[in-house]
């Protein structure tokens, strides 16, 4: 294999385009990922560059390809491009499903609208998400503050009853341990922050580890066209899929956040005892000037995060390196001398009730994210009425609704390990007051969620009935002369009517958000009015609605608690079972396609190494051959392709035809991404490239036509593929057709007219590069 690499490489370079008329088919593979043996169609593949995460393959017999362009005339050398081990590979990456509040307020930052003219307001709507993914990883510390500190070290420990049923707590409870060392209320803190603070750690290793992986790989090093600073998207920028700076600065600030929040809760339950009555004098002063400290500290670290977003127009390769280094380790001495001050001996504290600041805390983040989701909305209203887009979902509002819906499932997360553990410690119900109240009113809303959805989803039902009903004409239409088969027509109805329902998920999401954002509310109203007691006209109300609450709270813990299970379930099988963790691959190659530009602990960007590997690719590959190349994607690669040919030299880029089937660009990336696949953006690729043609069927639920405005469109999307190819049995199908929805698209014999049209239409003898000249490049 290496001998034919080398003859390969060696035979390639030298031919020139008089010589060679070889056309290249660079295909990509779509969500769930393939084998190279299945996209060539050929037991035999060979590697031609690349590593074991993503790589370049072809055809044992089409490795020396070039070198015999006369047996290439009348057909294209295909390669597979494949990049599933990026997203789907080992079993560590079923952990990736405790990311996924991160991943998802990573997307509302790509989601807002269109804007021109107007970089201050898209700078702000950036930092507003960056903000609300900071309120997530301190939401999720202080879950772990609250598992580990309040409900174990705190009231557990504390309580006889409950310490006696858990002997690993024996050592810190003073009723067990006979007034052990570790049994003083703020030793038993001390011990407990350690998980948290692993927890901290470990996000900042997974998220340094992946960047190293996955992310570092660095694009094609050029300067920015002057076209190129003022274009109708971003994705062609030089420094778009390297965010090496930004991703270092967040991690720290995050990772800094992290530890200042188990800090602050150690010091805080210290520093409260410390102010009563005759508390030490000495014990109190320290106390404050820690609370300085962690207060400026913490206003460091929200000013890192405000300060600076991506830088795209350039390839920055640079790091913060004073605030990449210092700034955690700053907050990692705050936390030892959290520990100290929590830890020293103290007689008379006892720990009583709940710990000091759970329900502050709480209440505070969702009070907080509450008002950055609405300011978000604000702002991105603001840019979508600055240039309307009547296909953007929600009418722009798609981010704020996608960052409220990750702060729900933030919220969700840490409330049902909270009830969980909560539960289990507390086996009768009654030894310890569990966690804050906030959490059960939270819990108490999951049932009217639930409800609201099921509603919509019997909407949902009934529409695609209708939706059927409306397709059954259709179908028979679509196959005249046919013999009917009700059977067979309600099948091909059916499949259509659920496909169209992707066009329904706006609706989906604003709903599931709005709803989330009112109850959220009224469970911040109910925490603070439980502590308040109603005057004597209002006692029986009260007590009515009171039942209410408590039924709600109960049902709500129950489900919160299974669907935490549920959560922990799927990702223990997906660890063990290959095909449950290609599942959870597929999730993340619709949802980490885009790099970390809001949050650092978001699961990796796999298209900050996918889409170097292309440009590379198509760049040396035309360069050293002058040859005629056909970029071919399939689903998600469709995306990965669109992105490839952006970040080409537009002289490069005029040398490359693009052939997209099942493709999300516009009916999914265009409608929920408007600023980077919106009309504009999609309309200049159809006239940067050579030629583009897009093939779809009305029974895929994900790909569909791309819609370009005037008489682009009709050029680039083909009128739908017929699914099935033969309504009853034929001379050619002699076997029912299958419906095929968003696979197998090759299998249609449209798409090889439609990739002899585009490479007709290449021009195969563009002027060739210099050998001399070439041949230095290429070694370079």
């Amino acid at each position: 294999m290496e001998r034919a690499q080398e003859r390969a490489s060696a035979d390639g370079p030298a031919q020139g385009p008089e010589e060679s008329a070889t056309a290249l088919e660079l295909l990509v593979h779509g969500v769930g990922g393939t084998t190279p043996q299945e996209m060539l169609d050929d037991p035999r593949t060979v590697r031609i560059t690349g590593d074991g995460t993503a790589a370049v393959f072809r055809r044992a017999e089409d490795v020396d390809a070039e070198s015999r362009p006369g047996d290439y005339r009348d057909r294209p050398v295909p390669e597979a491009y494949v990049w599933c081990n990026l997203t789907s590979g080992n079993s560590a990456r079923a952990l990736w499903l405790l990311l996924l509040p991160f991943m998802v307020v990573n997307l509302a930052h790509w989601m807002r609208p269109t804007a021109r003219g107007r970089s201050r307001t898209v700078r702000f709507y950036g930092l507003l998400v960056r903000l609300a993914g900071l309120t997530l990883t301190v939401l999720l510390v202080a879950a772990a503050c609250e598992v580990a500190l309040d409900l174990a070290a705190w009231q557990c420990a504390g309580t006889r009853a409950c310490a006696e049923r858990h002997s690993w707590l024996g050592f810190l409870s003073p009723d067990v341990s006979q007034d052990g060392w570790w049994s003083r209320p703020g030793r038993r803190l001390a011990v407990a922050a350690l998980v948290p603070a692993a927890l901290t750690g470990l996000l900042w290793y997974l998220s340094h580890r992946t960047w190293s992986a996955y992310e570092s790989q660095q694009p094609i090093s050029r300067s920015p066209e002057p076209d190129e600073v003022t274009s109708r998207t971003a994705l062609g920028r030089p420094g778009f899929w390297y965010g090496r700076r930004l991703v270092a600065r967040l991690r720290a600030a995050h990772t800094a956040a992290g530890l200042l929040t188990v800090a602050t809760a150690l010091a805080s339950a210290a520093a409260r005892f410390d102010r009563e009555p005759g508390g030490p004098a000495l014990l109190a002063t320290a106390g404050l000037l820690l609370n300085a400290a962690l207060v400026i500290t913490a206003a460091v670290v929200v000013w890192v995060v405000c300060r600076r977003g991506r830088s795209e127009n350039r390839l920055d390769q640079e790091l913060d390196e004073h605030l990449v280094r210092r700034l955690p380790l700053a907050a990692l001495a705050l936390l030892l001398c959290a520990t100290v001050y929590a830890g020293w001996e103290r007689p008379g504290w006892h720990s009583t009730g709940r710990l000091l600041g759970g329900g502050t805390t709480f209440g505070g983040l969702a009070l907080a994210q509450g008002a950055l989701v609405i300011a978000l909305a604000v702002v991105a209203h603001l840019l979508h009425r600055t240039h309307p887009d009547p296909r953007a979902a929600m009418h722009g509002l798609a981010g704020p609704a996608v960052a409220m819906l990750a702060c729900a499932l933030g919220g969700v997360m840490s409330g049902g390990v909270s009830q969980r553990v909560s539960d289990w410690l507390d086996g009768t119900g009654t030894s310890i007051d569990g966690p804050p109240v906030l959490l059960t009113w939270q819990a108490s809303v999951i049932p009217v969620l639930l409800l609201v959805l099921l509603v919509l989803c019997g909407w949902l039902g009934r529409r695609a009935w209708q939706l059927r009903r409306a397709e059954l004409g259709e179908v028979e239409l679509d196959y005249p002369g046919e013999p009917k088969d009700t059977a067979r027509t309600r099948r091909v109805a059916t499949t259509r009517a659920l496909a169209a329902l992707t066009d329904r998920g706006p609706l989906i999401v604003a709903v599931t958000s709005t709803t989330t954002l009112i109850l959220g509310a009224g469970a911040l109203l109910g925490a603070w009015a439980t502590d308040k007691a109603p005057g004597q006209a209002a006692q029986h109300a009260y007590a009515v609605v009171q039942g209410a609450a408590e039924t709600a709270q109960a049902l709500g813990s129950w489900l919160i608690g299974f669907g935490f299970i549920l959560f922990v379930t799927w990702g223990r099988r997906a660890y063990k079972d290959a095909s449950a963790r290609r599942t959870i691959g597929i999730l993340w190659d619709v949802g980490t396609f885009w790099p970390r530009a809001a949050h650092p602990f978001a699961p990796p960007c796999y298209a900050e190494r996918a889409v170097p590997d292309l440009t590379w690719r198509m760049a040396t590959w035309t360069r050293a051959t002058g040859g005629r190349l056909v970029l071919s994607g399939h689903s998600q690669g469709s995306v990965l392709a669109a992105a490839a040919a952006w970040q080409l030299k537009p002289a490069v880029r005029k040398r490359v035809a693009l052939l997209t089937y099942g493709s999300p660009l516009e009916r999914l990336y265009g409608r929920w991404f408007p600023a980077h696949f919106g009309p504009a953006a999609l309309t200049s690729l159809h006239h940067d490239v050579d030629c583009w043609r897009n093939l779809y069927r009305r029974t895929d639920p994900i790909g569909g036509p791309v819609r370009l405005p005037g008489d682009c469109g009709p050029e680039v999307d083909r009128a739908p593929l017929k699914d099935p190819l033969a309504y009853g049995r034929t001379a050619q199908h002699p076997l029912p057709a299958p419906i095929l929805g968003h696979g197998d698209y090759q299998a249609d014999p449209a798409f090889a007219r439609e990739r002899r049209r585009l490479l007709a239409r290449l021009k195969p003898d563009l002027p060739g590069p210099r050998p001399q000249a070439e041949s230095g490049r290429s070694s370079a």
